[in-house]
């Protein structure tokens, strides 16, 4: 089996990362700031790494962000596509 990281923290930090805002990302997440910052740590925590850097309302990528948030954008969409594409029948 594939071992993933959990996928509902690797959204909810690809919305983060693109906003660049926790306040913001919970908003498009429908949950509040507070969430979106557990998930995030709940996905620094199984990466063993610090994903972004928080200096009060100022959120920024760290190099392991930075490093992951491409690939995960490019993931996401992805599973988007593919949803598409199933449910209009393709």
């Amino acid at each position: 089996m594939k071992r993933l990281p959990p996928l509902n923290a690797v959204r909810t930090f690809e919305v983060a990362a693109r906003l660049a805002s926790f306040a913001a990302a919970g908003k498009e997440l429908g949950v509040s700031a507070a969430a979106v910052s557990q998930q995030v740590r709940h996905l620094e925590d199984y990466f063993g790494k610090k994903l972004f850097v928080r200096n009060g309302n100022r959120l920024s990528l760290t190099d392991a962000g930075l490093a992951i948030f491409p690939q995960t954008s490019r993931a996401l969409d992805d599973i988007a596509a593919m949803t598409v594409r199933l449910l209009e029948g393709e």
